[in-house]
């Protein structure tokens, strides 16, 4: 009975007996730094994708950074960003020295407006970075369609959406980036990591010197096969490489992959169903014939419907025992942004709706059933 009164966390991650024996595993190995962990992650990740040419990284940030790096942007590239995202996918633009073009999001799928992207293209346009916002798929092609009228290149942030495909292709490989998060709350964690889909190999061949300070081959690649092989540093790189021991992890996650996801789907179904008569705006699923990851479940509520605040309401849910996410605050509402870049939320008028009204409830594959129905009672219960 007391585990019943326990808080409800908002991303709980779940590791069992199998990842910790595959950890302990590599650290009896004696490599536990980047090696062949991390190869077999890589090769993992590139069946499931169906993609030719991947990169683990530290983190999906990292493979944003990079893949804007080797665009080569000069200070007055801009690219284009949707205006409600985590600050990554903006601020790798400012890190690589050009500037983020906000562009609306649409109501409904919290995904960029594919609509308004054209106005605001300009000659110094060079790339759109899209977000596949909560593993709800965005409309490729009308993206593609845009980049090949503009020759602009695509990045997937694809955070959100290790499992999203569109008619059967997984996202990620319809642009030519396509990043992922394995960060603790996603759908398939190592901890802290990230992945890189490339389109073509050239591409990869530019980023993977930087991944590790400029190396041309890592230590593993030197020394792992009992034969010294000697390397160098054409150019400067950074620290973004993964580890065999965050690999081991995601080795034994993603053999659940299909069943979390199955999982997922139930609960997002579920929530839908219960949830249908508040006066909230549901997340929408996509067609039949994609497939959504159902990564966050989020809630906007319907200012005509109700008077409570979104801070009331997630007040009332962490007073019940029940943790709540924000996924996420407008661009422009970030101080940095507003004063940096000079952008006026007032211009994004859904984004300003959206982000000042949303919350995500709980949803991971282990959440237990009464935990379930004690998260729809209380919303019932606050409207």
């Amino acid at each position: 009975m007391t585990s019943k009164k326990k808080f409800i966390i908002f991303g709980k991650t779940k590791i069992t007996k199998k990842e910790e024996e595959e950890v302990v595993k590599t650290l009896r190995s004696g490599w536990i730094g980047t090696g062949p962990k991390v190869k077999e992650f890589e090769e993992i990740f590139k069946r499931y994708k169906k993609s030719n040419y991947v990169q683990a990284l530290s983190s999906c940030t990292a493979a944003l950074f990079l893949s804007l790096k080797s665009l080569n942007l000069k200070k007055n590239d801009e690219v284009i960003v949707p205006a409600m995202t985590f600050i990554s996918t903006v601020s790798t633009i400012i890190q690589n020295g050009a500037k983020p073009i906000l562009v609306d999001i649409d109501k409904k799928t919290m995904n960029i407006d594919e609509n308004k992207i054209e106005d605001k293209i300009t000659k110094n346009t060079k790339a759109i970075v899209i977000v596949h916002f909560a593993g709800y798929p965005l409309n490729m092609k009308s993206i593609i369609k845009i980049s090949k009228k503009y020759k602009l290149k695509i990045i997937e942030d694809c955070a959100h959406a290790i499992e999203t495909t569109i008619q059967g292709k997984h996202v990620g490989n319809f642009g030519d980036f396509g990043c992922f998060s394995f960060y603790p709350n996603k759908n398939i964690t190592t901890g802290e990591g990230g992945m890189l889909i490339s389109k073509k190999l050239k591409s990869l061949n530019i980023i993977r010197p930087m991944v590790l300070h400029g190396f041309t081959k890592d230590a593993w690649k030197r020394f792992g096969a009992n034969k010294y092989s000697d390397y160098d540093v054409v150019n400067l790189g950074y620290k973004n490489n993964m580890t065999d021991i965050q690999a081991s992890i995601g080795v034994e996650q993603f053999k659940r992959i299909d069943l979390m996801h199955k999982k997922r789907k139930k609960i997002w179904k579920y929530y839908s169903k219960e949830l249908k008569n508040l006066p909230v705006f549901l997340p929408k699923d996509c067609d039949p014939k994609s497939k959504h990851a159902y990564h966050l479940y989020p809630l906007v509520l319907n200012k005509k419907e109700t008077r409570i605040s979104r801070n009331k309401v997630i007040d009332l849910l962490y007073q019940s025992g029940i943790g709540v996410g924000i996924h996420y605050k407008a661009i422009p509402d970030y101080t940095y942004f507003k004063k940096n870049l000079k952008i006026d939320i007032n211009n994004y008028k859904n984004a300003k709706i959206v982000s000042r009204n949303t919350f995500s409830i709980p949803l991971y594959p282990h959440l237990q059933s009464y935990e379930i129905d004690k998260i729809i009672s209380n919303l019932k219960k606050i409207f």
